[in-house]
């Protein structure tokens, strides 16, 4: 049979009954959520799902990541409420190529992890079950493994073999109505240059890319959480005499309305504004600090600093990775008035991180 798939959680606990209620099953976990934004967080619920599946010896086939088709099947029903319209032609979707790819292997019995989720409906499911059986002519098992402790028995499932546990539904559409009191929906920030940010979809790919790695070796660890305060950078401006002024924002940089400032004090390639404690940071200087060889502030866009190597500059020259003073880096400083907008988020937050022992 297939079994579709759509994240760990639901498929771990769901995939172990499975098999012990039909043991003579050959059963394939097929993977197929094009619904998922953005991509990297498709990619990692992959990961997190195939690693369970040979956990319990399945078969592990990943879907095409077709978010284009996605988006025009559910055009029109973006403003659905969770189990509404929008979900039932998501699952429609799903559901219908995890019943193509049946038909395509020979097999004539599918099912979904859906069902295992407290967050999806089982009419919805059901009805389109029997629309694939008559559109396809393969039989749909609408199992139920959330009755009798099996919602309690999944959770503690997922605890045991440290899953990954995303904090959204999946898609675009329900993000922003999940997400709607959030000061910011830092999955939907994807800077540039391209970086991986602290607490980011992309930091938790690496994350549990590592956790792999670990097991393969045969080390043993423990996830556990810290909170930190994260930043995010939404958008740097700064001009003279309106004209634009080639720049980099080092991360941390904060303030909280435009300022007018001019260079004050100077030395040694660092120079300070005469308001909002704004720091000018020379091209060269980052250079020797770093040992890098840019060559002018395009470089950064082509080439981004690490956010780690970033603190690394702040550290250097504020004494602290944490101070919020605005650094800019320019590749020459001129005696005029800079003209800065920074518009960028500040908030608690948290982060995995692995103990090994």
């Amino acid at each position: 049979m297939i079994a579709h798939l759509c994240c760990s959680v639901d498929a771990g606990y769901f995939l172990k009954k499975l098999k012990e209620e039909y043991p003579n099953e050959k059963i394939i976990g097929f993977f197929y959520d094009p619904n998922i934004h953005p991509y990297s967080e498709f990619k990692l619920r992959s990961l997190d799902t195939k690693r369970i599946c040979e956990k319990l010896g399945i078969e592990y086939v990943e879907g095409d990541y077709n978010y284009e088709e996605w988006l025009r099947a559910v055009k029109g029903l973006e403003s659905e409420p969770e189990k509404g319209a929008r979900c039932s032609v998501c699952f429609d979707f799903s559901l219908e190529e995890a019943a193509r790819f049946a038909k395509e292997k020979g097999d004539n019995k599918v099912t979904t992890s859906l069902l295992m989720s407290p967050m999806k409906s089982h009419e919805q499911l059901e009805a389109i079950g029997k629309v694939i059986k008559r559109k396809y002519g393969v039989d749909f098992l609408a199992v139920d493994y959330r009755k009798k402790g099996g919602t309690q028995a999944q959770q503690e499932y997922a605890k045991k073999t440290q899953m990954y546990r995303q904090d959204y539904c999946g898609c675009l559409y329900g993000i922003w109505q999940q997400k709607e009191n959030q000061e910011i929906i830092d999955e939907l920030v994807s800077p540039y240059p391209f970086q991986i940010l602290p607490s980011s979809i992309e930091e938790k790919l690496r994350f549990y890319e590592n956790r792999l790695e670990l097991e393969e070796r045969g080390v043993n660890y423990k996830i556990v959480k810290e909170n930190f305060l994260n930043y995010r950078l939404l958008n740097s401006k700064i001009t003279s005499k309106k004209k634009p002024v080639n720049h980099y924002t080092l991360f941390y940089s904060y303030i909280d309305r435009p300022q007018r400032v001019r260079i004050e004090t100077e030395k040694d390639n660092i120079a300070y504004g005469n308001r909002a404690q704004v720091i000018f940071v020379k091209l060269d200087k980052i250079n020797a600090l770093l040992n890098k060889k840019y060559q002018n502030i395009k470089d950064f866009f082509t080439n981004p600093l690490k956010f780690e190597e970033e603190l690394i500059i702040r550290e250097k020259i504020t004494n602290t990775k944490y101070s919020l003073s605005p650094i800019i880096i320019l590749e020459e400083f001129e005696d005029i008035r800079y003209d800065i907008e920074i518009d960028a988020k500040i908030y608690p937050d948290n982060k995995e991180i692995l103990i090994k022992f």
